[in-house]
């Protein structure tokens, strides 16, 4: 696939532009009228998506390489102060059916390992590399980066359906400088839009939600939450290059 632009999308690319595929432009309509809700629990969607201050890509089923080249132009956005809270949202093209919250949930961590093997930048030495480490963080293109899935098997927590396609939420970790969780600013925020989620979702919060450096919290777990109140078994499906056993 030969890139003429960047892979990096606008809201005006969105609404104006013809040569994009046609599924893209509708799951782009369903994400903008969610998103937009009055009662849409994330304020930082609401005003991202109003203000223009979000920013969208594009895979397929067989072609991922769009997505580097966009996170890659996205963490250069953040050069400039006045782009400090902007957020990047993935849109995956839809299955032809549904599939389960589990076919989903591979699926997310196959294109986040996907990302980290064409990282060409070595994670600093201090950056946890095992996910069940409390301080473990994903990392691309040398920016710790939080990433959330929103798909459409999704059917009591609402707020992570977006669409038919499955939708990636990828913010680098310096949009929160302010609104830690161990912050006043984040502590408020967090709780209030906390509040709207379970209101959405007629659900409490999820039992893996929390805010990074908790040392009861593994990060991972936050990245792809289940649909119910149950905390997540098991092993994080990301395993670091440098983790991998060498051959003997």
């Amino acid at each position: 696939m030969i890139h003429t632009k960047s892979a990096l999308l606008t809201k005006e690319d969105l609404e104006t532009r013809e040569d994009l595929p046609e599924w893209l432009l509708s799951e782009y309509e369903t994400f903008k009228n969610t998103v937009t809700d009055k009662t849409f629990p994330c304020y930082f969607g609401i005003n991202g998506q109003l203000k223009g201050e979000l920013r969208y890509a594009y895979i397929t089923h067989n072609d991922w390489s769009n997505l580097p080249l966009a996170l890659i132009d996205f963490l250069a956005l953040f050069e400039d102060p006045k782009h400090k809270r902007h957020g990047l949202f993935v849109f995956v093209e839809p299955f032809t059916t549904e599939r389960t919250l589990e076919a989903y949930r591979n699926q997310f961590w196959s294109i986040l390992q996907y990302l980290h093997e064409v990282d060409e930048i070595k994670w600093p030495n201090e950056s946890p590399r095992d996910p069940d480490h409390h301080l473990w963080d994903f990392r691309f293109h040398g920016e710790p980066i939080f990433a959330f899935g929103n798909t459409p098997a999704y059917k009591q927590r609402k707020t992570r359906d977006l669409g038919n396609a499955m939708v990636l939420g990828f913010q680098p970790r310096k949009i929160f400088k302010g609104l830690k969780g161990t912050e006043k600013g984040g502590i408020m925020s967090r709780d209030k839009v906390r509040e709207r989620v379970e209101a959405w979702d007629h659900l409490p919060k999820h039992p893996d939600i929390s805010h990074f450096g908790d040392p009861e919290h593994n990060e991972w777990k936050q990245f792809f939450i289940g649909d119910d109140s149950d905390p997540i078994q098991g092993k994080c499906p990301f395993m670091h290059k440098e983790q991998r056993q060498k051959p003997s």
